[in-house]
């Protein structure tokens, strides 16, 4: 019995699952990060983004939807990465001054993440006449630029520089 090819459409239905895994995981980050950041800026920025980002596992459920497939998720070894990361980074730097620049960090780490993975999918369902699914895609890239140009601004702004403590303060 031969084997179907995968197709187009089989990578991005399991693409797809990957992305409503990270997606929960980032609503999970968004609160973790809000919790331990000190600027309240920034605390601002990741309570904002873990909003956006249940919105964007709903619409997630849609594109879902759109297929006729229930909505799976697939384990994502690049956001449990990216995640595990940023565990340790708390731990190390979380209570120092420059908490606040490594949790932006790895804020930005997840941002890219997702922004590669909605670009490419955005581009698959176009390819694939998938024009409902394309534009609900396109609205969450879109949200995902803004929360990292956002956090970019951020640490150029204050966190940053707020970090930078000499040596000699910090013994």
């Amino acid at each position: 019995m031969a084997i179907a090819e995968k197709n187009l459409s089989d990578a991005f239905h399991e693409t797809l699952k990957d992305v409503y895994y990270a997606e929960k995981q980032s609503v999970k980050a968004c609160k973790k990060s809000a919790k331990a950041a000190k600027s309240p800026e920034l605390k601002a920025a990741f309570e904002t983004h873990g909003e956006e980002s249940t919105t964007h596992v709903e619409r997630l459920v849609q594109v879902f939807e759109m297929l006729g497939k229930p909505p799976r998720a697939k384990t994502c070894d690049a956001m449990q990465g990216i995640t595990a990361e940023m565990e340790e980074d708390l731990e190390e730097f979380g209570d120092t001054p420059a908490g606040d620049a490594v949790l932006i960090g790895c804020g930005q780490a997840i941002e890219h993440y997702e922004i590669a993975r909605y670009g490419m999918l955005k581009t698959w369902a176009t390819q694939l006449g998938l024009t409902d699914a394309a534009k609900l895609l396109d609205l969450t890239l879109e949200e995902e630029k803004k929360a990292d140009a956002l956090l970019t601004q951020i640490a150029e702004a204050s966190v940053n520089s707020n970090a930078h403590v000499s040596k000699a303060k910090a013994s």
